[in-house]
């Protein structure tokens, strides 16, 4: 039995990544540890929260005596790391958080992996783990920078990043392939495109436009709205991390994107006008600072080495979305009502 920690698992792509491995891995005890910040729901997870298979932690990845506790109760022996703050917004204003969570959260999580999968006890720098081994870093493509009209960032592409989230993330990316080049960790890094789909929180783009569309409140976009995104359902990512941790070669890093560029202003207009709203409540907004224009990935690497392939289209994939936040509305209620939809409202606004 594999004894998986999942890092940041009641969040978006962690909650559903959890579901995925307890319905695809029966024999797989996962232990979900999440700081339950405001992103953080065990809302998503009630479905699983009575698996006996399945523990739930609310723990931070930057306490290092929590984290070692954890491995040594649970003899954890693979890490997906998803635990990160994660809005380029929020990074602007407050960039602190997302250093010390996402660059010292990452080096605590290794250093205390690379302390319980050591064989030979007193070698500084022993290179042989337990078989089967695996830290995997689940990044995105905003590490790369912005791409022109042309070409796509593929895993040999410099690192650019242009925002406080990027360069963290840009930054943990680095640790954790130091911690495979100095003491051989079998670990991997995946850099996503943009992810949609069920229990995202309304702070990005597309739930925050369905959100406030219902509401008949202002859809805000930045500049004119023809900054350009890979779009990547929530499910084809989470079966990517899946294959890349029982296939990926060690040391490896995976591009994973969905194939369906689009720029936000389409995007903002296909769910007004599915929705039956007017374009009026479209507002272009003052542009943030280090805009990326343009993202796309080529995913080739993991599509021909691992057999990887993304099964929606945006097309399905946007309006199975919309469907969920229709019949989910009390998730989001429960959700908005906090104090950030007051904080997000005013920063749209400066």
């Amino acid at each position: 039995m594999k004894n998986i920690l999942i890092t940041g698992g009641a969040g978006f792509i962690g909650s559903n990544f959890v579901k995925m491995m307890l319905d695809r891995h029966l024999g797989y005890k996962v232990i979900n540890v999440d700081a339950l910040t405001y992103a953080g729901n065990l809302e998503n997870l009630k479905d699983v929260a009575g698996k006996p298979n399945y523990t739930f932690i609310k723990a931070d990845i930057r306490d290092r005596a929590k984290i070692d506790e954890i491995f040594s109760t649970y003899g954890i022996d693979t890490v997906v790391n998803f635990a990160a703050e994660s809005h380029v917004d929020r990074s602007i204003v407050e960039p602190e958080i997302f250093l010390t969570t996402n660059i010292l959260g990452t080096q605590v999580l290794l250093d205390t992996a690379k302390k319980h999968w050591k064989i030979k006890p007193g070698d500084k720098y022993c290179k042989e783990y337990k078989p089967g081994v695996k830290f995997l870093q689940v990044s995105t493509d905003e590490v790369y920078g912005a791409l022109g009209k042309k070409g796509m960032f593929m895993e040999t592409s410099p690192l650019l990043p242009n925002s406080p989230y990027s360069a963290s993330k840009a930054g943990a990316d680095m640790i954790v392939r130091a911690y495979h080049q100095t003491f051989g960790m079998p670990v991997n890094i995946t850099r996503c495109s943009n992810n949609y789909g069920p229990y995202q929180f309304p702070e990005k783009l597309i739930p925050l436009m369905i959100n406030n569309c219902l509401k008949e409140k202002d859809l805000p976009v930045y500049g004119d709205g023809m900054q350009v995104r890979d779009w990547l359902h929530v499910s084809d990512h989470c079966s990517a991390i899946d294959v890349v941790l029982h296939k990926g070669e060690a040391g490896e890093v995976y591009n994973i994107g969905g194939n369906n560029e689009k720029a936000n202003i389409e995007i903002v207009k296909f769910i007004v006008v599915t929705l039956g709203k007017s374009e009026s409540l479209i507002k272009y907004v003052k542009d943030r600072p280090g805009h990326d224009r343009r993202y796309a990935i080529d995913n080739t690497k993991i599509t021909t080495q691992l057999g990887w392939a993304p099964v929606y289209t945006f097309e399905r994939g946007i309006k199975e979305t919309i469907e969920w936040y229709l019949n989910n509305n009390e998730w989001i209620e429960n959700i908005v009502s906090g104090d950030y939809v007051h904080y997000y409202d005013k920063m749209y606004r400066t």
